[in-house]
């Protein structure tokens, strides 16, 4: 595997190949209140107009193929816990208290209301903003995810994969052990996926960025999420039933929302939009150019 060593070396190849032009992307820090600190990529030269949240055991860089695609300033946070932001001592990675960083990264770094895209948790996590404060949220995409989902328990496979061990001799040897897995498709694919959500220790060993899977001995949910507690479902309805933004879910056809899952959202919020895409769980990696194309039409709803 190439060593690389600059989380943007990436870019300049996706860029040709998806053949659009390439960003300035840069790293941005934020100090909160607490101590902790909240990071994010920041795409495009100007005020973003579009805010993306990544699921559970992601991080920021998942959205780097969409983001590129949509072509607009985009801002890609790193939630609590996850890439490089810090984690929580407490275990709480539900969508309240994340949905709290968001806000204060809003406030912070945007000067409009967002077009709020969340993946999974970070699906759930856009809701609560959107919910807790409308003016920062013009439009909710939520990707793959209800309230309704079951989350006590995710998939064996995945669930074993980060049950191993949480540190590494070299990159090498997890690119082998997540392919082994079946995860990550392409040998490529998952040498960049490896990279992005990992850092080298001290000592010089491989460990994950994700806090998750340091906490791979307790329970674990549909997509790695660990917390130290579990709000009951109607917490999530109650926040989406307060959102005054329009909604839009997208369901994978290979994902995590059935058919049924579908239905009850829009059972429960009429006015919603449902759109299914070919894709996985990792919509925006496995369709990114559908999903870019309807978070545009999004944008283009909004002005």
């Amino acid at each position: 595997m190439a060593i690389e060593t600059d989380e943007f070396s990436y870019l300049p190849h996706q860029a040709q190949a998806l053949d659009v032009p390439l960003p300035a992307v840069r790293r941005r820090t934020l100090a909160l209140p607490d101590g902790r600190s909240l990071s994010a990529l920041q795409y495009g030269t100007g005020d973003p107009v579009v805010t993306l949240l990544h699921g559970a055991g992601l991080n920021a860089h998942t959205w780097d193929t969409t983001a590129l695609m949509l072509g607009v300033p985009a801002l890609a946070i790193d939630l609590a816990g996850h890439g490089d932001s810090s984690w929580r001592e407490d275990l709480d990675y539900t969508a309240h208290p994340l949905s709290r960083d968001v806000i204060a990264a809003l406030e912070a770094w945007t000067t409009t209301p967002q077009i709020l895209v969340g993946q999974s948790l970070g699906g759930l996590t856009a809701a609560a903003v959107a919910a807790r404060r409308p003016e920062l949220a013009r439009s909710l995409v939520i990707v793959d995810i209800t309230p309704g989902i079951d989350t006590s328990a995710g998939p064996a496979a995945l669930r074993d994969f980060y049950a191993g061990p949480t540190d590494f001799a070299d990159r090498d040897e997890l690119v082998e052990r997540a392919l082994s897995f079946g995860f990550g498709g392409e040998r490529a694919a998952t040498e960049r996926g490896v990279f992005l959500n990992t850092r080298v220790r001290e000592d010089g060993r491989i460990e994950w960025k994700h806090h998750f899977a340091h906490l791979a001995a307790r329970t674990l949910g549909i997509d790695g999420a660990q917390t130290a507690a579990r709000p009951s479902p109607e917490a999530g309805w109650e926040d989406l039933a307060e959102v005054t933004a329009p909604i839009a879910l997208i369901r994978a056809s290979a994902g995590f929302v059935s058919e049924a899952d579908g239905a009850e959202f829009l059972q429960r919020l009429p006015d919603a939009e449902l759109t299914v895409m070919t894709a996985s769980h990792n919509v925006q990696e496995t369709a990114p150019a559908d999903l870019a194309e309807l978070i545009r039409t999004r944008i283009a709803a909004a002005r």
